[in-house]
């Protein structure tokens, strides 16, 4: 396990995600003690120059104890209402909180949205950049009370691994109430193994995560997985481990706690974070055989010979998905042609290009540089 110790000695940001669970009890009370230790926690690992932002679950959670309620609200009106009236109360937990350690925290409410235009995600970023600037550690939650389906993560450990790649994060860490990750679920099986290191995300390794959550949690094992797959893919190591139980100081350790997630070697450049980040494609494109495989397995950039069909009405400059034949996702990546276009050059040799436009931009439809592997 030395390679737990070895990435976690140079971390220098941290994304911390506190679950609604480790706020508040399924018999619906606020997990003070819980809470005290982590906020401690994160006030040593700001002592020691770490820069920190914590995305915090629990408005629905804390909107539903403010209200007396026993059961989550079902309609998105009711759950905005109640969303309302628990972020407030979230945030005067963690002012109360960090008073004590003199730390100040700012409030950001996000929703995919914001992910999806550059210019509006690299102003988030200077956000941030700033709020560490004046010694301010962000408190992050999903904008419950404006959030349509459309525009929703749909749950936090999706959003805080797009706000550790928003930062450049070195660890994301996920507070629950499990362990971390098991080869089966420990709540059905009582024979099942704490995985502790993963390095990479395979399909068996997906199969282990569990369904969603309870009545006031949204996420369960299968979303922190799919979090880790957007963390490790840009570059960066993530930790699920029991918030009830493990100090975050031992967590940051290195000691054998939790589950451990090995990030890719090469760190994604920023503009390719976004691009993992972007949570809207607009179209799809189709490639072949060759297409695929020259992606895939040579470094090499999309063109238009090798594609095969087009879904979508997307524009210069756009998000799409590129899938192969059969309509499976491997790549995204922003294009250089818009879909009229493509549809006049598509399986043709680059030479052929401004011969069938009477221009050309690029011989590339998907440069390598704006693209980014993986479905």
């Amino acid at each position: 396990m030395e390679i737990r110790k070895k990435i976690l000695k140079n971390v220098k940001k941290i994304v911390i995600k506190i679950g609604t669970h480790t706020l508040v009890s399924k018999a619906q009370r606020l997990q003070a003690r819980t809470l005290d230790n982590i906020i401690q926690g994160i006030a040593g690992l700001k002592k020691e120059g770490m820069e920190i932002i914590l995305v915090s679950s629990g408005a629905i959670g804390l909107g539903m104890l403010a209200l007396k309620l026993s059961n989550k609200p079902k309609t998105i009106p009711e759950k905005q209402a109640v969303a309302a009236v628990g972020q407030s109360r979230l945030m005067q937990l963690y002012e109360q909180y960090f008073a004590r350690f003199h730390i100040r925290v700012g409030q950001v409410l996000l929703t995919s949205e914001d992910f999806n235009r550059r210019e509006q995600y690299l102003n988030i970023r200077n956000t941030f950049l700033n709020l560490f600037k004046y010694q301010i550690i962000p408190v992050v939650n999903e904008n419950d009370s404006v959030a349509t389906e459309e525009i929703k993560f749909g749950d936090n450990d999706t959003l805080a691994a797009h706000v550790a790649n928003l930062i450049d994060a070195d660890l994301l860490i996920i507070l629950t109430d499990t362990e971390g990750l098991y080869d089966r679920d420990p709540n059905k099986y009582q024979q099942g193994n704490l995985l502790h290191l993963v390095e990479t995300i395979t399909p068996e390794i997906e199969k282990h995560a569990a369904g969603t959550g309870s009545e006031i949690s949204r996420g369960g094992m299968r979303s922190k997985i799919q979090a880790a797959k957007i963390v490790t893919q840009a570059g960066g190591a993530m930790i699920i481990a029991n918030g009830q139980k493990h100090p975050l100081k031992k967590i940051c350790s290195g000691e054998i706690l939790g589950t451990f997630f090995v990030p890719r070697e090469n760190r994604l450049s920023a503009r390719k974070r976004w691009i993992v980040s972007a949570q809207k494609r607009v179209g799809a494109v189709y490639v072949d055989f060759g297409g695929k495989y020259a992606i895939l397995n040579e470094g090499k950039s999309l063109l238009a010979a090798g594609i095969k069909g087009l879904q979508g009405k997307f524009k210069n400059g756009e998000l799409v998905e590129i899938c192969d034949v059969n309509g499976h996702p491997f790549a995204s990546g922003l294009v250089n042609y818009n879909y009229e276009e493509l549809n006049q050059i598509k399986g043709k040799k680059s030479s052929e290009i401004e011969k069938i436009l009477g221009y050309k931009y690029y011989d590339e439809v998907v440069h390598r540089d704006n693209m980014v592997l993986g479905s």
